[in-house]
C-alpha cells in the first residue's frame, strides 16, 4: 500500500518512527514532511497528505502533531478525505470498520511510542465493514461536495 506521511515540528520525531515502521511492514511511503523540529505549519503537512489521498497517489494517510486535532481538522477540508484523530486502538479499529477513514492522526504529545505503534497497525490492518456504515460513508463524501447544503435529506 502507498501511505503518504506528514507532520510538524512537534510529530517529526514520531512521524520517523511511523515511517521506518511502515517501510518494515511493506509499504511504500511517501514523506510529505517535515523534516526537522524547526517550528511549521501543521496546515501546510496536512493539506499535502490529504490532497495526495484524495487524488489517489496515495492509498492512506498519516499525520501527526501534538495532539492529531490540527492534523485532523485541516485533513477533512479536503473532499474524500476522512481523517481521525486517534488516541488509542479502539477508535483506530472502529475509524477503519465504520467510518472507513483513509487519513489517522496521531499526537505526539499524548501517545508515546508503543501506542502509536499498535494504533497504526490497528488502522492498517482493519478494512471497512461496508453494509449499512457505506451508505453513512456516502453522506459524508457527498457533504463535502459544494453543490450540497449540508442539512440532511
Amino acid at each position: 500500500m502507498i501511505v503518504a506521511l506528514g507532520a510538524d515540528h512537534a510529530g517529526y520525531r514520531l512521524k520517523s518512527e511511523i515511517a521506518r515502521w511502515l517501510a518494515e511492514a511493506g509499504h511504500e511511503v511517501v514523506d510529505f514532511g517535515t523534516d526537522s523540529d524547526e517550528s511549521c505549519d501543521y496546515p501546510d503537512f496536512a493539506f499535502a497528505v490529504a490532497h495526495a489521498v484524495r487524488d489517489g497517489r496515495a492509498e492512506r494517510g498519516v499525520l501527526v502533531c501534538g495532539s492529531g486535532i490540527g492534523m485532523a481538522m485541516a485533513a477533512n477540508r479536503v473532499p474524500g478525505v476522512r481523517a481521525a484523530p486517534c488516541t488509542d486502538v479502539y477508535s483506530a479499529v472502529v475509524t477503519r470498520q465504520d467510518n472507513d477513514a483513509n487519513v489517522l492522526a496521531l499526537g505526539a504529545r499524548i501517545v508515546g511510542p508503543g501506542l502509536a505503534r499498535a494504533i497504526v497497525e490497528a488502522f492498517f490492518r482493519t478494512e471497512f465493514a461496508g453494509g449499512r456504515h457505506a451508505r453513512r460513508v456516502a453522506k459524508l463524501d457527498q457533504a463535502g461536495r459544494p453543490e450540497r447544503s449540508g442539512r440532511p435529506a
